[in-house]
């Protein structure tokens, strides 16, 4: 795995837009005030074609325009790392104009970005041996003042930080909607009300004892990180752009602890996309699995919840299954090296907390 260079002291962040771009409020006043607040840290900026466009379809531009930002600022040497603008819908329309080959043999550079930003930070570990950060976009960091989990991600970006640890509190789908920053504020920092308490399900437990949030007792696994947002990642499965089980193979002696979210899928939906990556072979040598909350989070439809459209799949691995992880669109959100050697450690009970030590080898 290839790891870039961190981010230096008066370095230069670049910016991308192969999603949707910052052209609307309140996306276009929180990514310009990012920018000042980069400054004011002593960064240079600079600023692809497509960071304020809004000409595509569920992207910022055409998709051949999209692919070709990429590529020029991934190759440039004009900037030393690069942070999405946002999430979006087609991301997946801009692959065929990305020129992976030149990715995987030039110098390479971080990528951060999450939801349909899963498109480059899954596919530059597994298509190029690059790793990338899966991690906020653009605009968060135009929130005044900075989320932990914010400065948690400006402080992988440095190499700074390479343990993340689970938060306090989480936002709320409906808390979120109500204090969606606007043209008025639009530097509204995450509303977190509710205490985070995560569900750990693991074989290892008595038997009859599947689910064990309030346990005591630690878990402790390790393997490579890989993962990002399911929307995405069934769409990328079993196209030419699958290299999943080759990658696995690969690093089978490591294992892979997956990371997944979902934000548009429901309860049916979430279960669909685990049977169909766990038949595509994508499981095989897994040493642990990492869910974060889902958009959908409380659903039940016909009788199935988020926990079960996930568990009642996964626990044929005999694995660890920690679910209502900081991770994805319900923040905060731990940002995690997409391609890292990771220590994953679960603490229940009253200490309940959740650790993610990441090596760069």
């Amino acid at each position: 795995m290839r790891y870039p260079r961190f981010l230096q002291p008066g370095g230069t962040i670049g910016f991308v837009a192969p999603s949707f771009g910052c052209a609307t409020q309140p996306y276009l006043s929180a990514f310009q005030n990012a920018q000042k607040t980069f400054a004011r840290m002593g960064y240079r900026l600079d600023l692809g074609p497509n960071c304020y466009a809004a000409e595509g379809i569920g992207i910022s531009n055409e998709p051949i325009k999209c692919g070709a930002e990429i590529n020029e600022y991934m190759d440039s040497d004009k900037n030393d790392v690069l942070i999405s603008c946002g999430g979006g819908e087609m991301m997946c329309e801009i692959l065929d104009h990305v020129d992976f080959a030149k990715i995987r043999e030039g110098k390479p550079k971080w990528y951060m970005g999450f939801s349909d930003n899963t498109n480059l930070t899954f596919l530059l570990p597994t298509l190029c041996d690059t790793a990338a950060i899966y991690g906020p976009c653009a605009g968060a960091f135009g929130m005044e003042p900075w989320h932990e989990s914010v400065k948690d991600a400006m402080d992988l970006l440095t190499g700074a930080k390479l343990s993340m640890r689970s938060y306090d509190l989480w936002e709320k789908a409906e808390t979120k909607a109500e204090g969606e920053p606007g043209e008025e504020d639009p530097f509204k920092p995450y509303q977190v009300t509710e205490p985070v308490v995560m569900r750990c399900y693991c074989p290892d437990f008595p038997v009859g004892q599947d689910s064990c949030p309030n346990s005591e007792e630690g878990l402790r696994f390790t393997g490579r990180l890989l993962g990002g947002c399911m929307d995405c990642l069934v769409n990328l499965l079993g196209t030419s752009y699958d290299k999943v089980p080759e990658f696995v193979e690969r690093h089978a002696g490591d294992g892979i602890v997956w990371f997944l979210e979902s934000c548009d899928l429901n309860v049916f939906a979430i279960r669909r996309a685990v049977w169909q990556m766990q038949h595509a072979g994508w499981f095989s040598h897994v040493k642990g699995f990492l869910i974060g909350r889902p958009l959908c989070f409380g659903q039940e439809m016909m009788g199935l919840d988020q926990y079960h459209a996930v568990w009642d799949l996964l626990k044929g691995y005999g694995v660890p299954v920690i679910m209502d992880v900081d991770l994805g669109h319900l923040p905060p959100m731990m940002p995690l090296i997409c391609g890292s050697m990771a220590t994953v450690s679960y603490t229940g009970g009253d200490r309940q907390e959740l650790k993610i030590d990441m090596e760069l080898i």
